[in-house]
């Protein structure tokens, strides 16, 4: 696969890579994994030892908002791409001693037949992940853990106590206008902790 860039967020651990589409008379080709790349890039070293054990793909209707979820046994990182449609990540720093802790971003991620690359976005463990899709969207995602009902929680996107403030207005507008208008969302999502409640469970701790 030929790796075009690797670039941080405004949380440094949130990683965007890009990789080449080649195009044609009938369309174009990619490879958007091979994993001796991903073990030998030189900017892909966070991703070294990192073992992807799990594939998931998700389909969402206009209007939906999912997560924030984490896990912790085991730990989950998650590498995820837009096949079809427009992903609104959404990531949010919930390691109880790092500078970012309760910080919230999001990145776009349209996912565009005729756009000259295809993008992942690497959310390692200790950040909550969710997505916002303003449009009819399938993403996939490659998982670092199997999955574990028993060791899974949530923080709701409306908690109050979010820090919004390194998120892009525009995206984040785009997340209230959506929150504002009856989201598909559900009340496991909807309810889920506040910064504040979560620092009170015992699993806290875990993410450091």
């Amino acid at each position: 696969m030929k790796i075009l860039s690797v670039r941080s967020l405004a949380i440094p651990e949130i990683k965007v890579i890009q990789v080449a589409r080649f195009r044609d008379h009938r369309g174009y080709f990619t490879e958007i994994f091979r994993k001796s790349d991903f073990e030998s890039h030189p900017q892909l070293s966070f991703l070294r030892g990192v073992d992807l054990i799990q594939c998931n793909e998700s389909y969402s209707l206009p209007g939906t908002i999912r997560g924030l979820h984490f896990q912790w046994d085991p730990y989950m990182g998650k590498l995820i791409r837009t096949v079809a449609g427009r992903m609104i990540d959404l990531v949010l720093d919930i390691r109880k001693s790092a500078p970012g802790f309760g910080r919230i971003i999001a990145y776009d991620m349209p996912g565009r037949t005729e756009a000259e690359v295809g993008e992942w976005i690497w959310v390692p463990p200790g950040f909550a992940h969710g997505n916002c899709f303003p449009e009819n969207t399938r993403i996939e995602y490659f998982c670092s853990g199997e999955y574990n009902p028993q060791s899974e929680a949530g923080i709701s996107p409306f908690a109050p106590d979010l820090d919004w403030s390194c998120c892009d207005p525009d995206l984040r507008a785009l997340f209230d206008a959506t929150a504002a208008s009856a989201p598909l969302i559900t009340e496991k999502d909807r309810n889920g902790f506040s910064l504040a409640s979560w620092l009170q469970h015992p699993a806290s701790d875990r993410f450091l």
